[in-house]
């Protein structure tokens, strides 16, 4: 695999769990307890700020591998 196809594979997957992860808050409502509602909510919090650095940090890798480039 190059470094290109890894890195749309990345993102790709990214967003595949980001959407995934928007179906929970819903979800985490319907769950009825305080206490697990919140710290549900802020896991999920938690796990989108991270594939936020992740989709960022690839993104910021292609943009210096197209600075090479030219």
């Amino acid at each position: 695999m190059t470094r290109p196809e890894a890195s749309e594979k990345i993102k790709a997957s990214c967003k595949t769990i980001a959407l995934e992860m928007m179906k929970l808050n819903p979800t985490i409502a319907s769950l009825d307890d305080t206490e697990t509602q919140e710290a549900l909510y802020e896991a999920s919090y938690a796990l989108t700020k991270q594939l936020e650095i992740i989709k960022k940090k690839v993104i910021q890798l292609e943009r210096r591998d197209g600075s090479t480039e030219v």
